[in-house]
């Protein structure tokens, strides 16, 4: 008999609970006549794999014979993720089998492990389409160099699965003939990213504008990206249905914006966005239709050679989203741009702005907007001399700074919108032993 490999789909009842899908799956099996599909009634599987994710039963069958397939799709909202057979695991470098990214990325399958070996991977450019997908460094960094490659002439990597954990691994050099060459382009569902540069390219990350589609950003770095246009970005999200942003640093853009976002929902936290010396970026955190917007224990610094005066903007080109506010909780923000300056505009009547305990330090108006339904408390402006080391963007407070300091207790403002840690650079979340005590992003006071 012929060698022979299966997957068997296997349906179940709206009311099948993840443990009954596994116990069904693997009765199915034992109880499976292999006459039926044109098997030696003696001759079972040589190896079962079973694996229930993603309102699926799958099992796995390689034996010897013939074999036919037959079909099973969990109800929605039913999504069991355990498995109980092991993804597999694909390495990748130059002394594996697998020896390019862009091999990996035609052999993966839905659930795999991609891990690269360390080392520069030049003009390795790959769309992956897999889902459940983990594409991660081993120790050491992963640099990915575009050298004049594109993939689907849009990004160093295209993902347009669901799922996808992306880790340790840099992206720099993306050129295209539309000048938004992105380290990344987002296409898919949930995508996180973990540990990862974008240096040097068009636009850092570009995401699509599905409005099922989350990204997730964690202790990553954005440098030196854009192409001059005022249109490409560090980091550029489309009308998505979710942002989140932890302890990562935007900075030094070219004309475009440290971080711009169009999602239905954008949740900022415990970051460092700084233009510093020499950058050149438009607004430092933009909300170009609105939206929910949550911006809490960050720190942002306009550069002297900014390309707009405003820090902060929010409905600059229409509010889109049936729900408009702005949560902006304890953020130091220092604006060293001479010309005239407005820390947060805003653009809108319906959007709601919640603006407490905050630090500000530099020259311009605090805000500006049409918005009615402003709330403010706590907001403290101070001078250069109250902080560590501006001239380094260090901007701790001086101990000497106390008397100065009156932070608003944030009384009717939910526990979750409070601060609970501090941004350490660089790339470092630190969780505070205490309640947050004083006004701005650094609660740590120095001599």
């Amino acid at each position: 008999m012929a060698d022979f490999g299966f997957t068997l789909d296997i349906r179940a009842k709206p009311e099948c609970t993840s443990d009954a899908l596994r116990h069904k799956a693997f009765c199915s099996l034992i109880s499976l006549s292999w006459e039926l599909i044109g098997l030696n009634s003696r001759a079972g599987p040589t190896e079962m794999h079973i694996h229930s994710r993603r309102r699926r039963a799958l099992i796995s069958l390689f034996g010897a014979g013939t074999v036919q397939s037959l079909g099973f799709q969990l109800p929605p909202g039913r999504e069991p993720r355990d498995e109980i057979h092991p993804s597999r695991v694909l390495q990748v470098g130059l002394t594996r089998t697998i020896k390019s990214v862009a091999e990996a990325s035609v052999i993966a399958r839905d659930g795999d492990q991609v891990v690269i070996d360390p080392g520069e991977y030049s003009g390795d450019v790959a769309t992956w389409r897999q889902s459940d997908l983990s594409l991660v460094a081993a120790s050491g960094r992963v640099r990915l160099v575009a050298a004049g490659q594109a993939a689907e002439e849009k990004a160093i990597w295209v993902i347009k699965g669901d799922n996808v954990l992306v880790e340790g691994i840099d992206f720099t050099g993306a050129r295209v003939a539309d000048l938004n060459g992105a380290g990344i382009r987002h296409e898919g569902g949930k995508l996180e990213l973990r540990d990862c540069r974008f240096t040097d390219n068009e636009t850092g990350v570009l995401t699509n504008n599905d409005q099922r589609a989350e990204l997730h950003v964690v202790g990553c770095e954005f440098g030196h990206n854009g192409a001059g246009d005022g249109q490409s970005h560090n980091l550029y999200v489309g009308t998505i249905a979710r942002l989140t942003v932890r302890g990562s640093y935007f900075h030094h853009c070219c004309v475009g914006h440290l971080l711009k976002t169009r999602a239905e929902r954008s949740d900022i936290r415990y970051s460092r966005l700084t233009d510093e010396e020499g950058g050149r970026a438009s607004y430092e955190l933009e909300f170009p239709n609105g939206g929910s917007a949550i911006v809490v224990g960050n720190i942002i610094q306009q550069g002297p050679q900014t390309e707009n005066g405003d820090i902060v903007s929010f409905g600059a080109e229409g509010i889109r989203w049936p729900h408009n506010e702005l949560q902006f909780i304890n953020n130091t923000i220092v604006n060293d741009y001479r010309g005239r300056g407005v820390f947060m505009r805003i653009r809108g009547e319906s959007v709601y702005v919640s603006a407490l305990n905050n630090v500000l330090v530099g020259y311009g108006a605090h805000s500006s907007g049409a918005s009615s339904r402003w709330r403010f408390g706590g907001n403290i402006v101070l001078d250069r001399k109250d902080m560590a080391a501006p001239e380094s963007y260090d901007y701790h407070l001086k101990s000497t700074a106390r008397a100065k300091l009156k932070r608003l207790r944030l009384r009717n403002v939910a526990a979750d919108l409070q601060p609970d840690s501090e941004y350490i650079h660089p790339l470092v979340v630190r969780k505070l032993q205490y309640r947050a005590t004083n006004p701005g992003a650094l609660q740590t006071l120095v001599p």
